[in-house]
């Protein structure tokens, strides 16, 4: 799959992004976000020239940001083929799902007693809504991820953030092989609300409860969805 001229003329438009002093990291952000919206797609190859020339920046820069990319498990070199966005196996949607069952019960198992600041998950699940009465599915997928990025938010935590923001990074590569994506979705918007009541109204034990049967019929939606299409697709 060839990403068209249009395409990488929107690209150049995170050339700002760089600022002064481009930098691979710099770089690695823009494209980070580019492929967690979808923008390259799971096993599409990337251009070296024609993303160097619409940001901008050396071969050099360009490879280590590949690099920085590749060992975050988003991207995967194939020798003499070139780098390309990774296409998941079912066997790792499980795992990322495992991770996060992980990471979010014992992020709510640890809390304090409320109030709590709950800001962020309401503002996820408020961005939710509207993006189904919208009709936007991709955008409920958002805010989704945003609901869960602020739940572990909550612990406080830069490294537990840091971690959580590379598992669901990870995880949008399989949402984005999916073609219902409101089937995929939908479903959790009343449950995002129901995990955030509960946490208002500090039932530590009944959320985590909640948020691990959520996580467990996820994971199981997901999988048997992913993989069916990989199976069709012949990727895996």
């Amino acid at each position: 799959m060839a990403t068209s001229g249009t395409e990488l003329g929107e690209l150049a438009d995170d050339r700002p992004l760089l600022g002064r002093t481009s930098t691979a990291e710099r770089v690695a952000d823009i494209l980070r976000t580019r492929i967690a919206e979808g923008y390259f797609q799971p096993g599409e190859r990337l251009s070296e020239e024609s993303i160097g020339k619409a940001l901008v920046v050396s071969r050099n820069t360009l490879r280590e940001a590949f690099r920085l990319l590749t060992h975050e498990r988003l991207l995967v070199h194939e020798l003499n083929r070139g780098v390309f966005v990774r296409v998941l196996a079912v066997e790792d949607v499980e795992d990322i799902y495992r991770t996060r069952r992980l990471i979010e019960c014992a992020v709510v198992r640890g809390l304090g007693k409320p109030p709590f600041t709950l800001d962020g998950l309401e503002k996820a699940v408020s961005n939710g809504r509207r993006a189904a009465r919208e009709g936007r599915w991709k955008g409920v997928s958002t805010a989704n991820i945003h609901f869960h990025r602020e739940l572990v938010a909550l612990a406080g935590s830069v490294r537990t953030d840091e971690l959580m923001s590379a598992v669901l990074a990870e995880l949008r590569l399989a949402f984005h092989v999916v073609d219902d994506p409101r089937l995929l979705h939908e479903p959790y918007l009343v449950r995002n609300r129901q995990i955030l009541e509960s946490l208002a109204s500090g039932d530590r034990e009944g959320t985590e409860r909640m948020l691990a049967t959520y996580l467990d019929d996820s994971r199981e939606q997901l999988v048997e969805v992913y993989a069916r299409l990989v199976a069709e697709d012949g990727t895996e």
